[in-house]
This record gives structure tokens, C-alpha cells and sequence, in this order.
């Protein structure tokens, strides 16, 4: 393996959950359907600990958690820029409307997030002694809360666009009443949302 990527994949990790707990924090503000607030201010909390995971990782492996590096720039720009999307449209737009930028940054942060975690996992499955095991039990405290930070985001964002398109949504969406954690589930839960009895 290459130990400066799997160094820089950790570091970009960090600096994106970081940039995450900003966002959720500008998310939670926009979000006017209560069970989305929740989730949102649940998610909040979950980001602030996977902060936490990855600093004691980078620390483990004597990785400075501040050192910058091309990449690391590029993703904290990124999370800056949905950052400030989501405080313009909070500004800017209509609730309805902020609400739906909100989800749809959430959904751009997160895919990132879940490829970071998911490849965080690979390295654990390649690596040895104390890297291995530091790398496998981040993996394994936070990949699950990803997974539903990812699905059942894109299933609010999903919902709420369709409500606003005048259509009949499925609020919270399946994906969120089915608990799916897999792209599977995801995928199940969408194709039967037609199905799905709302409140």
C-alpha cells in the first residue's frame, strides 16, 4: 500500500468531517420539517464524533491532524462552498426551498464522506499491526452512521423535491422508515415508496 495516500486519505477524511459539522449546523437551521430536524441535529452529533474517531486515528499514527497538503485544500474549499450555499439559500430562499438546497448539500457531503469511510475500511482489511487495527475500529464505529447519512438523505432530498413539484411525497421517506443502511435497501425502499402509507 501506499502510506502517503493512506496518509492523505486520512487527513481529507478529517478535514471533510470537519467541514461537515459546519454544514449540518447550517442544515439543521434550514430544516422546517420536524422529523428532518431531528435527524439532521442526530447526524450533527454523529459527525462531531467521527471528528473525534479520526483525530485519535491521525494521533495513533502520529499524523499531524493540521498539516495541509493540495488535496486537503481542495476538499476544505469544497465544504466551504456547500457551506455557503446553504447559508445563502437559508438567506436567500423560500423555507421550502432552503430546505431542499440544504438536503441537496447534505447529499454532495456525504457522498464524499461515505467513499472516504468506505476506502478507510479497505485500507483496515490491507494494512497490519497498529494501523490496521486503529483504521478498523474507526471503520467500524462509523460506518453504519454514514451509510444512513447518505441514504436517507438522498431519500429526504428525493421526498421533498417531489412534494415541492406538487406531487404526492412519502415524508419521513421509506428510507428512513426502513432504517436502510445499503445501497440495496436504498434502492429497495425507493422503488417502494409508491406502496409506502403515509401519515
Amino acid at each position: 500500500m501506499n502510506d502517503a495516500q493512506v496518509n492523505e486519505l486520512l487527513l481529507q477524511s478529517l478535514e471533510h468531517e470537519r467541514g461537515g459539522v459546519k454544514l449540518y449546523a447550517a442544515a439543521v437551521k434550514c430544516a422546517s420539517n420536524d422529523d428532518l430536524k431531528e435527524e439532521w441535529e442526530k447526524y450533527l452529533t454523529e459527525s462531531r464524533r467521527h471528528v473525534q474517531v479520526l483525530e485519535e486515528v491521525c494521533k495513533s499514527l502520529a499524523l499531524d491532524t493540521e498539516k495541509m497538503s493540495p488535496g486537503r485544500k481542495v476538499v476544505a474549499a469544497l465544504g466551504q462552498s456547500l457551506l455557503s450555499a446553504v447559508e445563502t439559500a437559508k438567506r436567500e430562499a423560500d423555507p421550502a426551498a432552503a430546505q431542499i438546497i440544504a438536503a441537496e448539500c447534505v447529499v454532495l457531503a456525504e457522498t464524499k464522506d461515505h467513499l472516504d469511510w468506505e476506502l478507510t475500511g479497505l485500507c483496515a482489511e490491507k494494512s497490519t499491526g497498529a494501523r490496521a487495527k486503529a483504521l478498523r475500529a474507526a471503520y467500524e464505529e462509523v460506518e453504519d452512521q454514514e451509510d444512513e447519512h447518505l441514504y436517507h438523505t438522498k431519500g429526504w432530498c428525493r421526498e421533498l423535491w417531489i412534494e415541492s413539484l406538487g406531487m404526492k411525497a412519502v415524508l419521513p421517506p421509506p428510507e428512513e422508515r426502513k432504517k436502510v443502511k445499503t445501497a440495496i435497501g436504498a434502492e429497495r425502499a425507493k422503488n417502494a415508496r409508491t406502496t409506502t402509507p403515509t401519515d
